[in-house]
Parts: structure tokens; sequence; C-alpha cells
């Protein structure tokens, strides 16, 4: 065994040494950054629906929108951290930078929140609809410390996975094993980190200071980049082979170019430069691509003899470019799993809000509900990889669901969440309806919302680590980290859909007085309805899922190309 790792470098830029340089311990480092990164973002997130109602005195649908809106660019921010790091940065500064920009925009928010000057006049009665709102400077300040963590959180995730199993080499049988492992950890610290904010920092936000809550995840975040600094020597970084999205476009252009042009009735008169045991077999699918790859004479060939990739391009490139293709049906039909996912930490942590919420003394503060959602996770992994594996194993032979039947059992268990949610808030509703929709806090227990909170976080236990799987194993080698932030896209993607459906629902029946479906008090609105919307179309679109998953044909590797495959052993061969 070579003492060298052949596609690595170590920080002098001279090939990385096996015995020196990546493994657990770098790994380990990069973990860290990622927990701190989920404890600061979702300590922020989780609970910002009650500060902006309560504090900046904003109506209960413009505060979900704000929230979504965050969250949704944070995530499709990742597209841009990804092709920085492809193109020009590199996975290591990638993180580095954008680490730093999450930690200054979590700075400014804390400090924000200690100064009254950025904030409305206190309200004394919050439910009597006469608090005055923040002003244009306040809510402009405040957007500004949001987007500031947006864009670092975005630039941030792109990367942390990618350069997380870039420690670990895939040709290595003991190294690659330690890979699929890093995968489980990779999803066990980001809830472990969501877990910490949805109790503690929460907690810590509601019964102490908003200010303190929010200087911890600076803080934290900060201890976590100089730690990350300390891996310098130890990482093992890959170099860049180039931006995916030139290579695509490439592919795109060439096929235009050539339009009219007959394909050749034989594929294998179609051009190929790519080693035999890198090659990817020819499919039938996307056929009108396949004309990038036509041999038209001198036109593709530049003053130095090599083709011109704008012109012509290997089959190879064209299959690598179908592939992708091949993605987006599903990728379209799991975007509507994080809408529904929204709800949980927007309308369900209002709803808590004005819930029974006490034990004995104790409070439990409305953001921390969601404890029930990140538990929820914890336990359905446990329970799948324990439990639901070994048992799947013996009955078919196989070490687990694939990521294809994971996705769709996580689409199930969101229409069952969004149902258990209609049902719950009409149940509210008809308290609040008895007692006066101004009583601040509804004679009904809070538990009423678990059902809702264990349905959609044990489904997102499913779709996360299905979507990660499908999207990492179903790509290219050299689209991976694209493949990711297509992935990350969804949740991104999930949260808009959410601000948009709030607002033409918002719009379609709500009144001049702020009445409606989503009324500025939810006491006095229908959110029962909104719910029902969601479950209806979270069917609608898991039958077109279904449709997608029977349609979908793995790419087959010619000889050496190999797909990396996740702890639980699901293949590219797989169905739904």
């Amino acid at each position: 065994m070579s003492w060298t790792v052949a596609d690595a470098v170590d920080y002098k830029g001279f090939p990385a040494d096996r015995s020196k340089t990546g493994g657990w311990v770098p790994a380990a480092l990069i973990l860290g950054i990622e927990m701190c990164e989920r404890l600061s973002t979702m300590g922020i997130a989780v609970n910002l629906v009650t500060y902006l109602v309560s504090t900046m005195h904003l109506s209960s649908s413009t505060s979900a929108n704000i929230v979504t809106d965050f969250m949704g660019t944070s995530f499709l921010l990742c597209m841009l951290g990804g092709f920085l790091a492809d193109s020009f940065l590199g996975r290591f500064k990638t993180i580095a930078i954008f680490a730093i920009i999450q930690a200054m925009g979590s700075g400014m928010l804390a400090t924000i929140t200690r100064l009254p000057q950025l904030q409305p006049p206190l309200c004394k009665n919050p439910a009597s609809q006469t608090c005055k709102q923040a002003n244009g400077f306040q809510m402009g300040i405040l957007y500004l410390a949001l987007y500031l963590i947006a864009l670092g959180t975005g630039g941030l995730k792109s990367s942390v996975s990618g350069f997380g199993t870039d420690q670990f080499d895939d040709k290595d049988e003991k190294e690659k094993s330690q890979m699929a492992y890093f995968f489980s950890r990779f999803f066990f610290l980001i809830s472990t980190g969501t877990f910490l904010a949805v109790t503690v920092l929460v907690y810590i936000q509601d019964e102490v200071s908003r200010s303190w809550g929010y200087g911890i995840c600076c803080i934290s975040m900060s201890i976590a980049i100089i730690v990350f600094f300390f891996g310098t020597k130890r990482y093992r970084y890959k170099k860049s082979a180039g931006s995916p999205i030139v290579h695509i476009s490439q592919v795109i252009v060439a096929s235009i170019r050539k339009r009219k042009m007959d394909l050749p009735f034989n594929p294998r008169l179609l051009y190929e430069d790519s080693a035999e045991s890198s090659r990817i077999q020819h499919t039938d699918q996307f056929c009108c691509l396949d004309k990038a790859a036509i041999v038209a004479g001198e036109f593709d060939k530049t003053a130095s003899s090599e083709p011109n990739p704008w012109k012509l391009c290997s089959v190879t490139r064209v299959e690598e470019v179908k592939m992708m293709a091949r993605l987006l049906p599903i990728w379209a039909t799991t975007i509507i799993f994080w809408t529904t996912y929204a709800q949980m930490i927007t309308f369900s942590v209002e709803q808590a809000s004005t819930m029974e919420r006490s034990i004995g003394n104790f409070q439990i503060p409305a953001g921390s509900l969601t404890v029930f959602f990140v538990a929820a996770i914890l336990i359905t992994l446990a329970v799948y990889d324990r439990c639901i594996m070994p048992v799947w194993k013996k009955w078919r032979g196989k070490p687990g669901f694939t990521s294809l039947q994971r996705i769709a059992i996580g689409l199930i268990l969101s229409i069952l969440g969004m149902f258990a949610a209609t049902l719950s808030e009409r149940r509210r509703l008809l308290v609040a309806k008895a007692v006066g929709g101004n009583t601040a806090t509804l004679p009904i227990s809070v538990f009423l919302l678990i059902p809702q909170f264990l349905l959609v976080g044990s489904g997102e236990a499913f779709i996360y680590t299905g979507q990660l799987d499908f999207f990492i194993t179903q790509s290219p080698k050299g689209m991976k980290t694209m493949s990711t932030g297509l992935f990350l896209s969804t949740l991104s993607l999930g949260f808009f859909v959410s601000s948009f459906l709030v607002s033409v629902v918002k719009r379609v029946t709500g009144s001049t007085d702020g009445q409606g479906w989503l009324a500025d008090n939810i006491n006095y609105g229908r959110l029962d309805y909104f719910y029902g919307l969601l479950a209806v179309l979270s069917f609608i679109n898991f039958a077109i899922f279904l449709i997608c998953a029977l349609w979908y044909k793995p790419q087959k590797s010619n000889g050496g190309m190999e797909m990396e495959t996740m702890a639980n052993g699901s293949c590219p061969e797989e169905k739904c």
C-alpha cells in the first residue's frame, strides 16, 4: 500500500502522507464546526418567530415569512458556496471564510437585541393589535444581521460534508468503511446541535436574555473556527477539477450547436477520450444531448489540435450531465416536504405560544417544543439502525431501505403530520372560540401538538438520509459538491414555497382588518385550513414522486467508475 494518497495533497501542496494526514481526527474537527453551525442557525431560527411577534410586533404571517425566507436563503446560498469551492477557493478556505461571516452575523444579532433603540416601544397587551411595529431602519438592521448569518451558513454548509469525506481515501478499504460511518455521525451531530439549540439556547433566550442566547451562538462558532484552524496541518486537500456548472454548460452549448445534425446509428461512433476504466456507458435517455459528442471534422478542433469542449464533448461528459438531469424529477418532488417542515419552526411555534406550557412551576419555552421534533429524528435513526435494518436484512437480504424508499417513507410521514396538525389546530381553535381570542394563554395543553412534531421529525430522519444518499451516490464523482448543493436547494425551495403559499393564502382569504385563514392573531384565523391544504398538496406530490421513482433509471458504471455507497449499503441499481 502506498504511503501517499493519490488524489490529495497536504497543506504545503505535497502528496498527502497517509500516516500524518486525514482520518478521524481531522474529520472530527470538521464535524465540530458543522455542529456549531447547526447550533447557531437553529438556535436563531426556531425561536425567531416569537421575537418578531412579541418584540418587533409583526403579524404572524409576516413573521413566518421572514423566518422561512431566512432559512430558504441560507440553503440557497449553498449553491454559491459550492461554486466558489469548486472553482476558486477550495473547500478549506470556503469553510473558513463563511464560518467567520456567520460568526459576525450572530454577534451583530446579539448586539441588536441588546439595544432598545433598535426595537419598537414595549407593548403591555400584544393581543390588542395596537402595538407599534418596528420601523424600516430597525427591520433593515435586523435583516442585515440575519442575511449575514444566511450567507455564512450557505457557504459553510456546501463544503463541510465534502471536506469531511476528503479525509478518507475511497481506494483504501479501511478508510472507505470509515467514510460510510462519517455520514451517519455527520447527521447525528447535526441533530445534536439542533437539540441543544431548541432546549438550552431557546430557554436562555426566553428566560435570561435574547442577547445572551445569540451571543452564545457567536462564541460557539468562534471557538469552532479556532479549533478548525488547529487541524490545518492534518487535513487532506483535494485539487479542484473545475466547476461542474462549466462542464454542464459545455455539453448543452455543444448539443445546441449541432442540433440539426443526425446522430450516428452506432453510439460507438460518438467521440470518447476518457480512460477505459472511468468511462460511462452510453444511455438512450436525453438523446438530444448526445449531439454534443458528434465528431464534425476540423470544426471541433482548436489550433492545438485538442477538441474545443464548447463544440465537442466526450460521451462520458455527456453521460455525466444525463446523470444530473435524471436527478431533477426526484429533486422536484422532495421540495414539498421541506415546506411542511417550515411550519414546525413557524406556525407550530406560534401555536405553542398561545397554549398552556407549564409543568409545575416551570414553563416550557414555545420554541423548545421542537425538542420533540429532534427527539423523533434521533429515535427514528436509532430504531432504524438497531431494529429495522437487521430485520430487513433477514427478510429481503438487503442491509436497509434504498434511498428512494426512505424518501417515500419521509413523504408519507409528512402527509400524516399535516393531517395531525389540522386536527390539533381545530381543537385549539374551538377552545379559543370558547374563552375568547384575546386570551393570552388558552386552557389547553401544548402537548396536543406533539403528534405533528413526532411525525414530521421522523419523516425528516428518513428523507434527509435518503436524499443525501441518493444525490451523492447517483451523481458523477466530479459533481458531488454540486449534487450536495442540489440536495440542499430542496430545503431552500421548500422554505420559499412556504413563504409563497402563505402570501397567496393571506391575499386570497384575508381581509382589510387582518382576518382570514392566516389572521394577524392566529386565534381568529383558520390555520387548520392551511394545514389541510398542505396535507392535500403533499398527497398529490407523493403520487407524482411515485411516478418519477418508477421512471428513474440509475446509471451503470463501466469498469472502474464506482459509486460510493452509504452505511446502509444501498446500491445504484435501486428502485422504489
